[in-house]
């Protein structure tokens, strides 16, 4: 790996192989170590970079009074494209980094060409993040389908995770937030070696920010002209497919396949699919 000084840090990254750029960026409780079973295809075809995102493995972690802050999440990511000299890149995001790469697409869209965003939690498209009693009510109304899912995961997974965290309880933190991300037989089946880097990427800043998600609107989602593929598994909590749906109703040029007997981290519960169809997808 290399290191990149950017602005107030410096991130590890790797670069490999030639062609059109394409950077992959990482979700919650995860580092760069993610994407290894995605790097061997897409370098054969593309100039591919990975980096741990701020406060990630091997990166120095959240300090106890850290703002885990999605807006500077997005500044570090266009702050390492302009360092490398990037433009017009492909972005390939997996859960909270989709969503980064959906707001810079939307901040700066001339530095992106494609996005493959695998299950962005775009919660904040409906509703305030954490939500308020009257919005979830509101939520009910005008959009059951989709309510249903959300509660459930407030209520069983990102609230008792939070409650957790404030207690300096990480271990029970991670395991309500794990199985409410995956679900509780894909979390229960993770390998040692997985469940360490959730581990060592898991922070109470991370949980306890004011600003973990930023909003976004449907107006803003609407005028993204990039072609996009969104990406979710077919064994992810039912949540992730309404959002994703959702989105798809609102970008006016997205595509979304479901990966087979994969959960949320889909590019790692079945590379070769997931490979094939993003790979796909970028050549067009």
């Amino acid at each position: 790996m290399a290191r990149i000084e950017l602005r107030d840090l410096s991130l590890e990254y790797t670069d490999r192989g030639t062609g059109p750029p394409l950077v992959l960026v990482h979700g919650s409780a995860s580092d760069c170590r993610t994407w290894e079973a995605q790097l061997p295809a897409f370098e054969a075809n593309f100039r591919t970079l990975t980096y741990s995102r701020r406060y990630h493995w091997p990166n120095d972690p959240a300090p106890a009074d850290a703002e885990y802050d999605m807006t500077g999440q997005v500044a570090d990511l266009e702050a390492f494209l302009q360092a490398l000299k990037l433009d017009k890149v492909h972005l390939v995001g997996h859960s909270y980094g989709a969503y980064l790469c959906l707001m810079l697409a939307m901040k700066k869209p001339s530095l992106v060409d494609r996005l493959v965003l695998g299950e962005p939690p775009v919660i904040p498209l409906f509703t305030s993040f954490p939500p308020k009693p009257h919005q979830i009510l509101a939520l009910l109304c005008t959009h059951p389908g989709t309510a249903a899912p959300v509660i459930k995961f407030m209520a069983t997974g990102l609230g008792p995770a939070i409650i957790a965290a404030k207690k300096d309880n990480m271990t029970r933190a991670i395991t309500r937030f794990g199985k409410a991300v995956l679900g509780k037989e894909a979390f229960a089946a993770l390998p040692a070696e997985r469940m360490l880097q959730v581990t060592v990427n898991s922070s109470q800043a991370e949980l306890l920010s004011d600003s973990f998600m930023t909003p976004i609107s449907p107006a803003e989602v609407r005028r993204i002209a990039h072609p996009v593929l969104l990406v979710t598994g077919a064994r992810s909590p039912r949540m992730f497919h309404k959002l994703a749906d959702h989105l798809f109703r609102l970008l006016p040029n997205a595509t979304q396949v479901d990966i087979p007997g994969a959960s949320h981290i889909m590019h790692e519960d079945n590379a070769p699919a997931y490979n094939r169809e993003v790979l796909s997808f970028l050549r067009q």
